[in-house]
């Protein structure tokens, strides 16, 4: 059980956590466990920092989820409004610029970010006394649209909308919970993992890991030897079937997935893999959480019906399109979501979603629906995944984009036939259903869908694959690289899918009859794409713990891992695929 508790209801605007005893374990920290009584020290001294900063408004960015919820909460106690971006790379911090008066956290010394000194963490005569409730009506947040629709929107959040929702979860999920600790692939920069990860459970008891399981092998390193709730999304929950080692689930409590409807498919393997059927989070970043289901895991008995949280009432207007009410929004009002629905069962308020109504879109006088596009490529034997989008080409037409995840078939007849096969067959699966307006005009074939730190697939990493691919040195009419695809980034961590091209260069000679691609080609292109992703020291100063399991062949398909540890000067890479680990190893890295 808890070792301590909270208000009942849950009241996150008393920060109930500050009357919790001083060894009261608010959550872990690579292994070690952080203590109320430093946590509250921690805050303490951002709430003293804040308030002799000028200025009301601040963004913070912190990859460690404990040092971010103290500097939310010193903010907030010392009455200052929260930006909350996705990242702290250089384009963001300079768009933040112009809307905040500072950056706090774990941002690049050259933004001047505010950071904590020992001074300010030195107990002063008044830190025993009672912390004030905060005002409901204060913005205490912004948060940000995940931009998986367009272009990211701020959002502000009042206090009182941020209590509502916690209390909502608790009163939900808290006994199916208990004392489960917190582990999580995604992060607390996007209000999904916000609420899940930091305002929900520390107020509730319940410890919080700091670090985000970005791969599948961190997230078995931190699973603890207790119970554990697993914050996931449906990006993450699809790869790991393809793991070839997976965490102990004996202590799992719960799965809950959000970002975006997570398939049948994925969510009977999720049931196989961890004895869990996911609980699925309907919501938005303007409304908050609106609804959640937990389906069977046999697809014969499935319902995709939707159940409205606590408090929350739910309509279809005369468009078709979903329409909510809730204690989570800044008003009594009824806020018209782009989601066309249909109620179901009045009397409990459940309702089915069916694909939004914003993807309607024009083209030349024809209306054409994306969700009917990507369901159409979904029926196909050759597509695992697929998203569509509307994209501006020269002279300002707009034509039909699509991106694909091939399934087994799909990729045989790539190998066999290439993409122009590849494109005619689907082509001929779409014409028969839609207009020739609509058929996509350019097809990209991904190993996986680019997804931001939340799990979701946004525009702008859609987009961005419909550049021009970097063509190969002059010197050399022969690839020296592979084809790269971005899968996932985080501040600190990426994955990347290569393609290795049969004419590599480094095939010829190593070796005649069966080439493979060299170790020292294989270490080479880690550093090279390790320099592209992180501010690293210059020196190369060595490579430890090297190992190669497994050749890489021409026209093979391997997924690239990278990870940086700044306080260590230390990048460690993992090459892997469907066979398995092709070679790891970590370099050691120094001043010029």
């Amino acid at each position: 059980m808890r070792e301590a508790g909270g208000a009942t209801p849950l009241n996150l605007l008393q920060l109930p956590f500050q009357h919790f005893p001083a060894e009261h374990v608010i959550g872990w920290r690579d292994g070690a466990s952080v203590s109320n009584a430093q946590f509250r020290r921690e805050i303490l001294g951002w709430r003293r920092l804040l308030e002799s900063s000028a200025g009301r408004r601040f963004a913070l960015f912190h990859t460690d989820s404990l040092h971010f919820a103290a500097a939310l909460f010193g903010a907030w106690l010392a009455g200052k409004t929260v930006y909350l971006p996705s990242d702290a790379l250089p384009d963001t911090c300079c768009a933040l610029q112009g809307e905040v008066d500072g950056l706090v956290g774990d941002i690049d010394a050259a933004w001047q970010p505010l950071r904590l000194s020992e001074s300010h963490l030195a107990p002063t005569a008044g830190d025993d006394a009672p912390w004030p409730v905060l005002p409901a009506g204060f913005p205490g947040l912004v948060v940000y649209t995940s931009g998986s629709t367009g272009q990211a929107q701020a959002i502000p959040k009042t206090l009182a909308q941020m209590a509502n929702e916690v209390a909502t979860l608790e009163a939900l999920f808290g006994d199916r919970l208990d004392d489960a600790e917190i582990v999580a692939t995604v992060s607390h920069q996007h209000i999904y993992g916000l609420l899940f990860k930091v305002l929900w459970p520390i107020p509730a008891a319940r410890a919080v890991h700091a670090q985000s399981a970005f791969f599948p092998e961190d997230l078995k390193r931190m699973v603890p030897p207790r119970p554990w709730a697993l914050l996931s999304s449906p990006a993450h929950l699809k790869r790991f079937p393809e793991q070839p080692t997976l965490p102990d689930a004996a202590l799992l409590r719960a799965v809950f997935s959000s970002g975006g409807p997570l398939p049948a498919e994925a969510a009977r393997q999720t049931w196989q893999l961890f004895d869990q059927r996911p609980l699925e989070i309907y919501g938005s970043s303007e409304t908050g959480g609106i609804a959640w289901r937990q389906p069977h895991h046999d697809p014969a008995l499935r319902e995709e019906r939707w159940q409205a949280m606590p408090g929350v009432d739910a309509r279809v207007n005369a468009e078709g399109t979903l329409e909510v009410r809730s204690p989570h929004l800044p008003d009594d009002g009824w806020f018209a979501m782009a989601d066309r629905a249909e109620m179901r069962d009045g009397a409990n308020r459940g309702f089915t979603l069916h694909g939004r109504a914003d993807r309607i879109v024009k083209l030349e006088e024809k209306r054409i629906s994306l969700d009917q596009i990507e369901r159409l490529l979904l029926a196909s034997p050759l597509v695992a995944e697929a998203r569509v989008l509307v994209h501006e080409g020269k002279r300002g037409r707009q034509f039909i984009a699509a991106f694909a995840v091939p399934t087994a078939d799909g990729r045989q007849l790539l190998a066999q036939r290439g993409k122009p096969a590849m494109n005619a067959a689907l082509r001929t699966a779409l014409a028969g259903a839609i207009e020739g307006i609509a058929l996509p005009r350019l097809w990209r074939y991904l190993d996986a869908m680019p997804v931001n730190q939340q799990g979701k697939i946004t525009v702008a990493a859609l987009t961005a694959l419909l550049e021009p691919a970097t063509s190969a040195p002059a010197a050399s009419p022969r690839p020296t690289l592979p084809d790269i695809t971005e899968l996932q980034r985080d501040v600190d961590a990426v994955r990347l899918s290569l393609r290795i091209p049969p004419d590599l260069l480094y095939f010829e000679g190593h070796f005649p009859g069966s080439p493979i691609l060299p170790g020292v080609v294989q270490t080479d292109w880690a550093l090279l794409l390790g320099r592209r992703y992180f501010e690293m020291p210059p020196r190369f100063l060595g490579v430890a713990a090297l190992k190669f399991q497994r050749v890489v062949v021409p026209g093979a398909v391997v997924t690239l891992e990278l990870q940086y540890d700044a306080a260590k000067s230390a990048l460690s890479f993992r090459l892997h695929s469907e066979g398995g680990q092709h070679a790891s190893g970590r370099f050691m890295l120094g001043p010029q």
